[in-house]
């Protein structure tokens, strides 16, 4: 029996490393929220799963697989609850200005879905007479490029997790069969990213060299409860959520996408826990550039799914190592207390 290969990311080890694909983060300091656009050289496939119990969302019926638009020109995810949901206008509009979108006769309309989570109050200053989150889409799509910043940008700029700041992470899996799959994610649960002893990520057994610390698994056995949210005491029970896009290179259609975008959760339940509860709106999109054609599409597509895990996984515990202090915050860095 051949020995299994090593796992091994793209050069960046970010979404990006899916060809074609960029992301673009735009965020307000003093707000404490941001945007995070993906966006592609041409329109792409995509599809969506919920598992949360608490979701907000646009366009996203589109991306049912009976549905008629065969494809979309960006994704958004933002922070600032449903107020965030107008992020994707200001990406639209900029997208329209642009010449893109889906062609009806004369008009082309661009599709953009989007999720968002909830940062209303985490320390930032909401107290704003205008809307800023259309001017944050718009700057995040003018951003977006093959180099993705983690931590405390865009959407996860906000973002707390029970224990800790959250934050923005993003990782990829090179397959042998030469498919490129990968994840970026908004890390803002009502769950613990970290095991109870605060010092070890529930993903640690899925880390490619030291991508988050290089920590290790937790050694204490068996079953530990967790400890008090620190999040729920700073801020409030709905407070959460936790958003993300899975991406391929493999050609699939609306429906792989969404089976796709199902199995990714399972990464999101290892990274996080509790995961998908009734105060989360998780949710991750499934996208394709469908660069590769596909041999086998049932066998292949199980193993794309679970690379998308993988990397979902990795990329939410990426996004709390990477998130960085500042002045205001309502939860410490993982960072800061490992002291």
């Amino acid at each position: 029996m051949a020995a299994a290969s090593e796992p091994k990311t793209g050069p960046r080890n970010t979404i990006t490393d899916v060809a074609g694909l960029h992301v673009g983060s735009a965020e307000d300091r003093r707000l404490k929220s941001g945007v995070t656009v993906l966006t592609a050289d041409s329109p792409f496939t995509a599809s969506v799963a919920v598992m949360g119990g608490a979701p907000g969302t646009r366009e996203t019926d589109l991306l049912a697989p009976d549905k008629t638009a065969p494809g979309v020109d960006a994704l958004v995810l933002s922070g600032g609850s449903a107020f965030g949901l107008a992020a994707a206008q200001g990406v639209m509009d900029a997208l329209a200005e642009a010449g893109r979108g889906f062609a009806v006769l004369s008009a082309r309309v661009p599709i953009v879905p989007a999720a968002i989570l909830f940062d209303l109050l985490n320390g930032g200053e909401k107290g704003w007479g205008k809307n800023p989150y259309p001017s944050l889409g718009r700057a995040a799509l003018g951003a977006a490029g093959a180099d993705v910043s983690l931590g405390s940008v865009g959407a996860g700029a906000g973002a707390q997790t029970a224990q800790v700041k959250g934050g923005l992470g993003s990782a990829s899996l090179v397959l042998d069969s030469g498919v490129t799959v990968g994840a970026l994610v908004a890390v803002n649960p009502m769950g613990c990213v970290t095991t109870p002893s605060g010092r070890h990520f529930h993903a640690a057994p899925f880390e490619i060299g030291a991508e988050f610390g290089g920590l290790g698994p937790d050694p204490a056995r068996g079953l530990q409860m967790a400890p008090p949210s620190k999040k729920l005491a700073a801020m409030a029970s709905l407070g959460n959520t936790t958003i993300g896009v899975v991406a391929t290179d493999a050609a699939l259609s609306k429906a792989q996408c969404h089976r796709m975008a199902i199995a990714a959760h399972d990464g999101l339940g290892r990274a996080i826990m509790p995961a998908h509860s009734p105060l989360d709106g998780d949710l991750i999109f499934g996208a394709s550039t469908g660069a590769q054609a596909l041999s086998d599409p049932a066998g292949e597509l199980a193993a794309i799914g679970h690379a998308g895990a993988i990397c979902m996984a990795r990329a939410i515990a990426r996004a709390i190592w990477e998130a960085s202090p500042e002045p205001g915050d309502l939860l410490p860095t993982f960072r800061e207390t490992l002291g």
